[in-house]
């Protein structure tokens, strides 16, 4: 069973990026370089426990409002309230933890375990340890199916894709993808599962039924190809490409690359504000870029540098709250809340 370290926090006061410049308590947080670019104001930093080690992947579960937050250096993932935000739990013993994805009917989050090769299985009530099922080589990215119940396991280091039975904890198979795995997401619509095949450039569909690949898509001008989300009302594929610093729009209806933005270097994590329509692409070099949606067009908003480390990004779709986990702010990781401004 995984231990768990109850953590009470204290919350930085809230502090908006507009009126820094005043004076300023010695608590509160510094302003993120020329953050006035993006379309987000500062609502306040918040501590996270551990060391000032790498933060990875993160999920909102808005049944319990919780987000959940991968801690890759220290192995353990970060539960907090949203009300707060604030840590509630830590939960360890999940080593080189990269993706995390909910599987709410099940009560369960799936982690994956590069350090160990395996899917850890979390049980949302008790937010223990419940099972561990082996993988491919690094396993990374996490797709939870729940018409078939199934969760997929992107394996970057492998050519396979790992298959779990959600239901029973255990493996299901696995599936030659011919090259690296990205990014794995679910597309309800088509209800498929689409994985980024970042050392063939290519952006591949499965069928849950069957684990037969039933489609490619060839991301040409897109180097690397690994953040991946899929806005489903528009059929918009938007796929990160790392080794280019590129954002890639692909419309899914005629499964072609119609728009190409440049982002930050190495670009990693995507959210999406359903909402608002609005895009958030987080990248390796700090530098974060905000997309507006209208049908299939899209456009900038805004681009500026965030803070150092600042690859990943989720968002809150009831409240908009943007957050950012970065590893070393001030000496100590902490979680950055932002909101949107217009």
């Amino acid at each position: 069973m995984g231990n768990i370290r109850d953590k009470a926090l204290l919350l930085i006061p809230t502090v908006a990026v507009a009126v820094l410049a005043g004076p300023v308590s010695a608590c509160a947080p510094p302003a993120p370089d020329t953050a006035g670019r993006l379309p987000l104001t500062l609502v306040r930093d918040v501590p996270l426990p551990g060391g000032r080690t790498r933060l990875d992947y993160q999920v909102i579960d808005p049944g319990s409002k919780r987000l959940y937050i991968t801690h890759l250096g220290d192995g353990t993932i970060h539960v907090l309230d949203l009300a707060g935000p604030s840590v509630m739990a830590t939960i360890d013993r999940v080593s080189s933890v990269h993706g995390i994805a909910l599987a709410p009917e099940s009560h369960r989050v799936l982690a994956s375990a590069s350090g160990t090769d395996e899917a850890v299985i979390i049980d949302t009530d008790t937010l223990r340890i419940t099972g561990r099922v082996p993988t491919g080589h690094t396993p990374d990215g996490i797709a939870y199916d729940p018409v078939n119940g199934k969760a997929y396991v992107s394996n970057e280091h492998d050519h396979i894709e790992t298959v779990l039975d959600v239901a029973t904890g255990t493996g299901a198979g696995s599936i030659d993808i011919g090259g690296e795995a990205g990014n794995t997401i679910f597309d309800p619509v088509s209800a498929t599962i689409m994985i980024n095949v970042q050392s063939t450039n290519e952006l591949i569909t499965i069928n849950p039924a069957t684990n037969q690949i039933t489609g490619r898509i060839s991301v040409t001008g897109c180097e690397s190809n690994h953040g991946l989300y899929v806005d489903r009302p528009d059929r918009l594929a938007f796929v990160a490409c790392e080794g280019n610093a590129k954002l890639l729009v692909v419309d899914l209806d005629s499964q072609q690359s119609t728009a190409r933005f440049d982002v930050g270097d190495g670009p990693d994590v995507l959210a999406y504000d359903t909402g608002l329509h609005r895009l958030y692409v987080a990248s390796e070099s700090g530098v974060v870029s905000v997309l507006e949606v209208q049908g299939k067009a899209v456009h900038e908003l805004g681009k500026s540098r965030l803070a150092d480390g600042a690859h990943t990004v989720a968002v809150d779709q009831v409240t908009h709250r943007v957050y950012f986990p970065l590893e070393n702010v001030n000496g100590k990781p902490v979680l950055r809340v932002m909101a949107p401004t217009k």
